[in-house]
């Protein structure tokens, strides 16, 4: 006779009543907690607005707009940036994202005894296919609120790039310019123009 396991139950939906009792940690709380191991460096896990989120899973079109944006991004970048590719930013007290790739001031080894922050960046660029809704609301404000100039989502469900500029603290992205294939994208930090970066170089070919 065989005998069946009870599927676990799935997590209760919180109810509005509860958001407002909601414990938030602190970058510093998060950081803590993964130096003493209660967070796994091995989880996939980012910390946004307090909260632990889980990061989107990486299809082949997103690995491959990663590998090419990586590539895209190394051939222009100036002397005194390097291109960090996943790795976290201090976005404010209460989020340390890590985005899909970001133009960064200094070299890496500036950083090895202190994190990267919102200020260090020139660029930030998300890759977007289930996510883009996140992207551009969630991760848009976060950005932007951080004060980082630029912000590209590398949209894969339109094929195109949208870029945000003229960031306001409270309430977003002021400007979006939307670049298609064939176009290129003017790429700047500080103030100095390092080229441009076509579209074709930064979404993957069609399956």
């Amino acid at each position: 006779m065989s005998t069946t396991t009870p599927a676990t139950p799935l997590p209760v939906a919180i109810s509005p009543l509860l958001t407002s009792r909601l414990s938030r940690l602190t970058v510093s709380q998060y950081d803590r907690m993964i130096e003493n191991g209660t967070i796994s460096q091995s989880e996939d896990l980012e910390l946004i607005d307090g909260l632990l989120v889980t990061k989107m899973s990486r299809n082949r079109p997103h690995v491959q707009a990663g590998k090419l944006g990586l590539a895209a991004l190394m051939r222009i970048v100036p002397p005194g940036w390097h291109v960090a590719k996943e790795d976290p930013i201090v976005a404010s007290d209460w989020s340390k994202p890590e985005p899909d790739l970001a133009l960064v001031r200094g070299r890496v080894v500036d950083y090895a005894t202190r994190d990267v922050t919102a200020s260090d960046v020139g660029l930030v660029i998300e890759i977007a296919a289930s996510s883009l809704a996140v992207d551009r609301d969630v991760m848009g404000r976060l950005y932007a609120s951080g004060g980082i100039p630029v912000y590209w989502i590398v949209n894969l469900i339109d094929g195109l790039v949208e870029v945000y500029s003229d960031p306001d603290p409270a309430h977003g992205y002021r400007s979006r310019l939307d670049f298609r294939r064939g176009d290129s994208i003017p790429v700047a930090v500080d103030g100095r123009d390092l080229g441009r970066v076509t579209v074709d170089d930064l979404l993957p070919a069609a399956e």
